[in-house]
C-alpha cells in the first residue's frame, strides 16, 4: 500500500521534484503571484517555469505545505504531489 506525506521543507520538495525530473512552475493569476505547479516535461501551455526562489516565495507567502508521495503501490517512484493549506 502506498501513501502520501505532507512537508514544508525547502530542501525535502526540492530534491522530490528534481528526483523526478520536474521543475517548479506556476500559472499567473492576479494577485498572488500564482497557482504553484510542478511540470514533469508535459508542457502544458498555462505553464511558466519559474526559479526555485520564487517558488518558494510563493508557497511561504501562501502558507501552502506539500503533498507527496514517494513511491506507488508497486513500489516505481511516484509522481503524485498536490500543494494543500497548512495545517
Amino acid at each position: 500500500m502506498s501513501s502520501s506525506e505532507s512537508t514544508t521543507d525547502h530542501d525535502t520538495i526540492r530534491s522530490w521534484v528534481e528526483k523526478r525530473r520536474g521543475t517548479p512552475s506556476v500559472i499567473r493569476t492576479e494577485g498572488k503571484g500564482g497557482v504553484l505547479r510542478i511540470d514533469f516535461g508535459e508542457k502544458e501551455e498555462a505553464f511558466e517555469e519559474v526559479e526555485w526562489e520564487e517558488f518558494f516565495r510563493i508557497f511561504d507567502e501562501a502558507k501552502l505545505a506539500f503533498l507527496y508521495q514517494d513511491k506507488t503501490s508497486d513500489g516505481n517512484l511516484s509522481r503524485f504531489n498536490k500543494f494543500v493549506e497548512r495545517g
